[in-house]
């Protein structure tokens, strides 16, 4: 940061500027609006984090292991790793450029007087001590001190608060904020980092780690297969070599397998391609998805929190109706020449417009711009006196002059509501003496016109909504009401000066008002450490620390560049109502998941075990990778790539891991034993090592399909036809190359073995299913208890 009290400082003349020397010498220095490095990843991070993991490092050295001895035909697994590598960096690197793009759009630009001439320059150009010129509608680029005039500026982007702030001469603007009405020339005071809404999203620019709950099983699963996988693997190695006395190439190819097994590269491979699935898929609503996981997290959430702004209203203000005082044509006429008068840019001047249209040049004395201080505005017309605009009960202030009860009534539901009225006399900042109502103005910032569907969508789903806005909190409470919120109950956050209160407000109310975004990133962390999982939609820079420290969280495109670079979802059309299609769309892949993710833990487990039996009865390990990898494509890969993509918007459940073993570790454990019995009656039997390899591998897909099977209920047309295209095309695979797969056929010495074995292990996987359902742990972490 820059040591502002150290430098020299210019006070240039407002209509002169800093001198062509002056801005060189500010550059020169580093001092100019050089905005920090963005939150999004670099290229390089990205190739980074999807090529240099262990994971990865651990694949491509046993590739290299066998590679060397010549075993080319084992390394078709690499396919899996390498499209897991590709399908990773090439989403990532679609959603940087997205959201380059969307931030390229909304690009502000900054004017400046330099050596008495006014410039345009895009914002990174300015310097210390610059003089900008700010006009309506203009955001401003860096913090700045006003020089000369008056405008008003909205900063709900940054504090949340929607009601524009007066700013005279001497008064601090800070980046961000947008210029309402008004002409000013200020003094840039920051730039770069040292900016306001720099330093917000700095604080968010620290580590983010994702919930997610099918990342953190998947995380569980690699970290405990890496610990065991090297020693076991260097074990494996010794006992072939020393005790077994196997060719190197043939312990290499053995131990391979092995290893190659324990790792679920076909699971990680099938969770990316499902949710980049779904990421396509919600890239046609329009939904931009920055983090894979945050789908299957949005599907988890139990607490959305929002702003009613974009979301539940559509975030400009119209006339919803007039209640008159005088004949409709005298109210018209007077309108039209007010807004043809004034011609001012902020939201109630806008909707104002679109009721009563602008007369063309109207022939005016006068004119008091509206200010939120004063919160009342005028035009004069000569002789025909003057039309002022503002809050009822400033214009009324010490007169009697009583309202009908319907707008009283109006105001008590949260409606804004103005006052046109008109005056004989000329007015030049100063109320005067006499007025006379014309009507009362009823406006509103209407309601989405499926924010009660989504609403009701949400509360179906079992979410708690919690509306957290800068606004008055009795106004957005009935907002919330009319869009159709169950409970409105609401509380103004600043009266919550404690975390305690905070926390247990959080728990009591669904809207809050006068929020700072201190207090929202504080209201997230409150439903967190009560175990809810939260996701928060926002836009501005103010919800930047929330959005950070959600475990879902959604900018809409026409926010902020900070909050659309920190978000895991951006909805690009500012849509609301796209968010149920990414719940049922996460559903669906979390669910299908779940479903199918056995099928490849199955192998994980038995690979561990066999290693671990091999090493005890100093046996060689019973397949090749060749061997492995046929199965699996035939039992996991093929079937649930198309079991994953079929509907699925059941609620998800919790326990996915347990959920996933309670199916796998049954299969596992009979396949473990199978093998384990065909070692022990081999040598009574008479069977060579090609008989045995030809049974094992025969009963490891007969016990396999079975859990195949289990997943594919309830059976449809379509799910028995893959299970049974699946199974048929798995053992004829055996029958057509048995060369390549080093098998024989299954003999009168083998088959009474393999019937036997496989017709045993149907009771077997029962009975120990059973066993887990009934373990006390297994109950809780499904929520059976």
């Amino acid at each position: 940061m820059a040591d502002y009290e150290n430098i020299q400082r210019f006070e240039p003349d407002p209509s002169i500027g800093l001198t062509a020397e002056q801005v060189k010498e500010r550059t020169r220095a580093g001092l100019g609006n050089t905005q920090p490095d963005p939150i999004t990843k670099s290229s390089w991070q990205i190739i980074r984090d999807n090529v240099f993991t262990l994971f990865n490092a651990f694949n491509f050295g046993v590739g290299v292991a066998i590679a060397s001895v010549g075993a080319y035909e084992n390394l078709l697994y690499l396919c899996i790793i390498i499209s897991n590598m590709v399908i990773g960096i090439v989403q990532e690197f679609r959603s940087k450029k997205m959201v380059e793009e969307l931030s390229l759009i909304s690009a502000p630009k900054a004017r400046v007087i330099r050596d008495g001439v006014a410039l345009e320059i895009s914002p990174e150009k300015l310097v210390l001590d610059d003089v900008s010129v700010l006009l309506p509608g203009q955001q401003i680029c860096a913090d700045a001190t006003v020089l000369e005039g008056e405008i008003e500026v909205n900063e709900s982007l940054l504090t949340g608060e929607s009601e524009p702030v007066q700013k005279h001469p001497g008064d601090a603007l800070l980046s961000g904020s947008f210029v309402v009405s008004g002409r000013c020339m200020a003094r840039v005071e920051h730039v770069g980092a040292d900016n306001y809404a720099s330093g917000i999203a700095a604080a968010a620019r620290r580590f983010k780690k994702v919930h997610s709950e099918l990342l953190s099983s998947l995380d569980r699963i690699v970290k405990f297969t890496s610990i065991f996988i090297l020693p076991l693997g260097a074990l494996l190695f010794l006992n072939s070599i020393f005790l077994l006395h196997v060719p190197m190439e043939e312990a290499i190819i053995s131990v391979a397998a092995a290893l190659l097994g324990m790792m679920p590269k076909g699971l990680v491979l099938l969770t990316t391609l499902s949710l980049v699935v779904g990421v396509i898929k919600l890239a046609k609503e329009r939904t931009l998805v920055q983090e894979l996981f945050c789908i299957e997290t949005l599907s988890r959430v139990d607490v959305l929190c929002l702003d009613k702004t974009g979301t539940i209203t559509q975030g400009n203000m119209r006339v919803d109706h007039m209640i008159p005082f005088v004949e409709e044509a005298r109210i018209m006429e007077a309108g039209s020449a007010f807004v043809g008068a004034l011609m001012e840019n902020n939201s109630t001047f806008l909707a104002l417009k679109d009721f009563f249209g602008a007369a063309e040049n109207p022939l005016y004395t006068a004119l008091t711009p509206f200010s939120s201080e004063r919160k009342w505005s005028s035009a004069s017309f000569g002789e025909k006196g003057t039309v002022l605009l503002g809050a009822p009960d400033i214009l009324l202030r010490g007169r009697d002059i009583q309202l009908p009860p319907e707008v009283l009534e109006e105001e008590r539901q949260g409606a804004r509501v103005v006052l046109l009225a008109h005056s004989q006399e000329e007015v030049r900042g100063e109320l005067p003496q006499k007025i006379t109502p014309l009507c009362a103005l009823v406006l509103l910032d209407p309601i989405r016109p499926d924010a009660r569907e989504i609403l009701d969508f949400f509360r179906d789903q079992g979410l708690s909504l919690k509306i957290i806005s800068g606004d008055n909190p009795a106004t957005v409470s009935a907002i919330a009401r009319r869009a159709g919120l169950m409970d409105c109950s609401y509380i103004d956050a600043s009266t919550l000066t404690t975390d305690e209160a905070l926390e247990e407000a959080m728990e009591r109310y669904s809207v809050f008002g006068r929020v700072t975004p201190q207090q929202k990133q504080k209201m997230v962390a409150a439903l967190q450490e009560r175990d809810h999982t939260v996701a928060m939609v926002g836009d501005g820079v103010n919800d930047v620390l929330a959005l950070k420290d959600a475990d879902c969280s959604i900018a809409m495109a026409a926010g902020s560049d900070a909050a659309k670079q920190i978000a895991q979802l951006v909805l690009l059309n500012n849509n609301f109502s796209a968010l149920p299609h990414v719940v049922m769309e996460g559903r669906r892949v979390i669910n299908n998941i779940t479903r199918t993710a056995a099928l490849y833990l199955v192998k994980t487990i038995f690979s561990f075990l066999l290693s671990f039996m091999a090493l005890f009865f100093a046996m060689p390990y019973p397949f090749i990778p060749i061997q492995l990898s046929v199965i699996s494509t035939m039992v996991e890969g093929i079937p649930s790539f198309f079991l994953t993509f079929e509907p699925n918007t059941n609620r998800v459940k919790k326990g996915f891991l347990s959920r996933v073993m309670v199916q796998a570790l049954p299969t596992a454990l009979a396949i473990t034993v199978a093998i384990l019995a065909i070692d022990l009656i081999a040598p009574g039997a008479g069977l060579g090592a090609l008989d045995i390899s030809t049974l094992t591998v025969y009963l490891t897909s007969f016990i396999w399909v079975q859990l195949l099977l289990k997943v594919c209920l309830p059976l449809t047309p379509l799910r028995l036809g893959l299970w049974l295209t699946m199974t048929a095309g798995l053992f004829l695979s055996f029958l057509l190359f048995p060369d390549i797969l080093s098998l024989g056929y299954l003999t009168s010495g083998t088959l009474p073995l393999f019937l036997i074995l496989g017709a045993a292990s149907v009771p077997f996987m029962w009975a120990i299913q059973k066993l887990m359902l009934k373990l006390p742990f297994i109950r809780r972490k499904l929520g059976l208890n």
